[in-house]
Protein backbone atom coordinates (compact mmCIF):
# COMPACT_ATOMS: atom_id res chain seq x y z
CA UNK A 1 0.00 0.00 0.00
CA UNK A 2 2.39 2.35 0.59
CA UNK A 3 4.57 1.91 -2.50
CA UNK A 4 1.23 2.38 -4.17
CA UNK A 5 0.57 5.72 -2.79
CA UNK A 6 4.05 6.34 -3.19
CA UNK A 7 3.78 6.23 -7.06
CA UNK A 8 1.66 8.94 -6.87
CA UNK A 9 4.43 11.12 -5.54
CA UNK A 10 6.69 9.54 -8.24
CA UNK A 11 4.59 10.47 -11.06
CA UNK A 12 3.94 14.05 -9.89
CA UNK A 13 7.49 14.25 -8.78
CA UNK A 14 8.40 13.13 -12.56
CA UNK A 15 6.13 16.50 -13.94
CA UNK A 16 7.43 18.79 -10.99
CA UNK A 17 11.16 17.50 -11.42
CA UNK A 18 11.11 19.35 -15.10
CA UNK A 19 11.13 22.54 -13.08
CA UNK A 20 14.55 23.84 -13.27
CA UNK A 21 15.90 22.36 -9.97
CA UNK A 22 18.77 22.10 -7.94
CA UNK A 23 20.00 18.62 -5.71
CA UNK A 24 19.18 20.38 -2.18
CA UNK A 25 15.54 21.40 -3.70
CA UNK A 26 15.26 18.03 -4.54
CA UNK A 27 16.53 16.37 -1.13
CA UNK A 28 14.02 19.23 0.95
CA UNK A 29 11.05 18.57 -1.36
CA UNK A 30 11.55 14.73 -1.25
CA UNK A 31 11.57 14.77 2.55
CA UNK A 32 8.69 17.38 2.45
CA UNK A 33 6.46 15.00 0.83
CA UNK A 34 7.29 12.28 3.07
CA UNK A 35 6.27 14.11 6.18
CA UNK A 36 3.31 15.31 4.50
CA UNK A 37 2.98 11.18 3.66
CA UNK A 38 3.05 10.63 7.30
CA UNK A 39 1.12 13.09 8.62
CA UNK A 40 -1.94 13.06 6.45
CA UNK A 41 -2.27 9.13 6.97
CA UNK A 42 -2.09 9.89 10.73
CA UNK A 43 -4.63 12.68 10.43
CA UNK A 44 -6.79 9.91 8.01
CA UNK A 45 -6.36 7.18 10.55
CA UNK A 46 -7.14 9.71 13.63
CA UNK A 47 -10.54 10.42 11.79
CA UNK A 48 -11.24 7.38 10.30
CA UNK A 49 -11.97 6.05 13.74
CA UNK A 50 -14.47 8.70 14.46
CA UNK A 51 -16.22 9.27 10.33
CA UNK A 52 -17.42 7.31 7.96
CA UNK A 53 -15.95 6.33 4.32
CA UNK A 54 -17.44 9.15 2.72
CA UNK A 55 -15.36 11.76 3.38
CA UNK A 56 -12.10 9.99 2.00
CA UNK A 57 -14.07 10.64 -1.50
CA UNK A 58 -13.32 14.67 -0.94
CA UNK A 59 -9.83 14.63 0.21
CA UNK A 60 -9.32 12.64 -3.28
CA UNK A 61 -10.88 15.22 -5.06
CA UNK A 62 -9.28 18.26 -3.65
CA UNK A 63 -6.16 16.34 -4.37
CA UNK A 64 -7.77 16.37 -8.14
CA UNK A 65 -8.17 20.21 -8.33
CA UNK A 66 -5.03 21.10 -6.58
CA UNK A 67 -3.04 19.02 -9.34
CA UNK A 68 -5.21 20.60 -12.18
CA UNK A 69 -4.18 23.79 -10.90
CA UNK A 70 -0.47 23.46 -10.63
CA UNK A 71 -0.53 21.52 -13.64
CA UNK A 72 -2.66 24.06 -16.08
CA UNK A 73 -0.38 26.59 -14.38
CA UNK A 74 3.13 25.26 -15.19
CA UNK A 75 1.63 24.37 -18.66
CA UNK A 76 0.82 28.22 -19.74
CA UNK A 77 3.98 29.32 -18.13
CA UNK A 78 6.00 26.54 -20.59
CA UNK A 79 4.03 28.34 -23.35
CA UNK A 80 4.46 31.74 -22.84
CA UNK A 81 8.04 30.72 -22.93
CA UNK A 82 8.80 29.98 -18.89
CA UNK A 83 7.94 33.46 -17.97
CA UNK A 84 8.44 31.82 -14.51
CA UNK A 85 5.95 29.83 -12.32
CA UNK A 86 3.76 31.14 -10.43
CA UNK A 87 3.77 27.98 -7.93
CA UNK A 88 7.19 26.72 -8.12
CA UNK A 89 7.91 24.28 -5.27
CA UNK A 90 9.39 26.37 -3.35
CA UNK A 91 7.19 27.94 -0.54
CA UNK A 92 3.74 27.89 -0.71
CA UNK A 93 3.72 26.40 -3.95
CA UNK A 94 5.63 23.26 -2.17
CA UNK A 95 3.33 23.10 0.69
CA UNK A 96 0.63 22.69 -2.45
CA UNK A 97 2.28 20.57 -4.33
CA UNK A 98 3.08 18.04 -1.02
CA UNK A 99 -0.64 18.27 -0.03
CA UNK A 100 -1.78 17.51 -3.26
CA UNK A 101 -0.08 14.40 -3.91
CA UNK A 102 -0.55 13.00 0.20
CA UNK A 103 -4.21 13.98 -0.17
CA UNK A 104 -4.97 10.23 -1.26
CA UNK A 105 -3.42 8.89 2.28
CA UNK A 106 -5.48 10.79 4.28
CA UNK A 107 -8.00 9.06 2.63
CA UNK A 108 -6.34 5.86 2.99
CA UNK A 109 -6.07 6.66 6.63
CA UNK A 110 -9.42 6.75 7.00
CA UNK A 111 -9.78 3.13 6.02
CA UNK A 112 -7.00 1.85 7.66
CA UNK A 113 -8.49 3.95 10.91
CA UNK A 114 -11.79 1.90 10.65
CA UNK A 115 -10.10 -1.23 10.34
CA UNK A 116 -7.69 -0.52 13.29
CA UNK A 117 -4.49 -0.83 11.24
CA UNK A 118 -1.03 -0.72 13.09
CA UNK A 119 -0.65 3.02 13.08
CA UNK A 120 3.54 3.56 13.42
CA UNK A 121 4.40 0.93 10.95
CA UNK A 122 1.94 2.55 8.03
CA UNK A 123 2.89 5.93 8.73
CA UNK A 124 6.77 4.93 8.72
CA UNK A 125 6.46 2.99 5.58
CA UNK A 126 4.40 5.64 4.03
CA UNK A 127 6.75 8.16 5.04
CA UNK A 128 10.06 6.10 3.42
CA UNK A 129 8.22 4.98 0.36
CA UNK A 130 6.82 8.37 -0.34
CA UNK A 131 10.10 10.15 0.34
CA UNK A 132 12.37 8.08 -1.87
CA UNK A 133 9.50 7.46 -5.12
CA UNK A 134 9.44 11.37 -4.76
CA UNK A 135 13.33 11.78 -4.98
CA UNK A 136 13.70 9.28 -7.62
CA UNK A 137 10.82 10.93 -9.73
CA UNK A 138 11.97 14.67 -9.69
CA UNK A 139 15.76 13.23 -10.33
CA UNK A 140 14.08 11.15 -13.29
CA UNK A 141 12.17 14.61 -14.16
CA UNK A 142 15.37 16.62 -14.05
CA UNK A 143 17.39 14.35 -16.41
CA UNK A 144 14.33 14.82 -19.20
CA UNK A 145 13.88 18.19 -18.37
CA UNK A 146 17.53 19.13 -19.80
CA UNK A 147 16.34 16.51 -22.47
CA UNK A 148 13.48 18.11 -23.58
CA UNK A 149 14.64 22.37 -22.94
CA UNK A 150 12.33 24.30 -23.56
CA UNK A 151 9.34 21.97 -23.84
CA UNK A 152 9.89 20.15 -20.43
CA UNK A 153 7.78 22.48 -18.73
CA UNK A 154 4.95 22.07 -21.11
CA UNK A 155 5.56 17.93 -20.33
CA UNK A 156 5.33 18.43 -16.84
CA UNK A 157 2.40 20.88 -16.81
CA UNK A 158 0.84 18.19 -18.53
CA UNK A 159 1.40 15.04 -16.86
CA UNK A 160 0.39 16.96 -13.66
CA UNK A 161 -2.40 18.18 -15.19
CA UNK A 162 -3.16 14.70 -16.49
CA UNK A 163 -2.71 13.23 -12.58
CA UNK A 164 -5.30 15.87 -11.48
CA UNK A 165 -8.26 14.54 -13.79
CA UNK A 166 -7.48 10.75 -12.84
CA UNK A 167 -7.90 11.71 -9.20
CA UNK A 168 -11.26 13.07 -10.14
CA UNK A 169 -12.38 11.03 -12.65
Amino acid sequence: MAFALGMDAFSVGLGMGMFKLRLKQVFIIGLTVGIFHIWMPLLGIIAGRFLSVQFGTFAALAGGVLLLILGLQMFVSGIRGGEGAVLAPVGMGLFIFALSVSLDSFSVGLTLGIYGAKTAVALVCFGLAATALTWLGLLIGRKVQGVLGVYSEVLGGSILFAFGLKLLF
